[in-house]
């Protein structure tokens, strides 16, 4: 059984950042893409970014363009996802994800395996 733990949520300042990290235990994920989804209250989860895992492919939800950055390390297994200017509509649950594709994760069907989730708050 695949899993993946989130870790490094927390609060903080607008204009501030904060690193999320991803690890994966149970086998390794050469065949998956990894990536991160977000779900503001009264919100349905949302795309944020996503890696392929044999390159450094990445996509990136508009909203976090130029801001965010999802890179991984293979040898330890884990994803991270550096998030810098922080804005409060940033505020969310934040799920890491792994699915048999980039596009996949884009689609947001599909994904095979969800992290439990780590909140991110975003104070103004």
């Amino acid at each position: 059984q695949v899993q993946l733990v989130e870790s490094g949520g927390g609060l903080v300042q607008v204009g501030g950042s904060l690193r999320l990290s991803c690890a994966v235990s149970g086998r390794t994920l050469r065949s998956y893409a990894m990536g991160w989804f977000r779900q503001a209250p009264g919100k349905e989860r949302q795309f944020v970014a996503a890696i392929a895992w044999s390159s450094d492919y990445t996509v990136y939800a508009d909203s976090v363009k130029g801001r965010f950055s999802l890179s991984r390390d293979s040898s330890k297994n884990t994803v991270t996802l550096q998030m810098n200017s922080l804005k409060p509509e940033d505020t969310a649950a934040y799920y890491c994800a792994a699915a048999y594709s980039v596009g996949t994760i884009v689609a947001g069907t599909g994904v095979d395996y969800w992290g439990q989730g780590t909140l991110v708050t975003v104070s103004s």
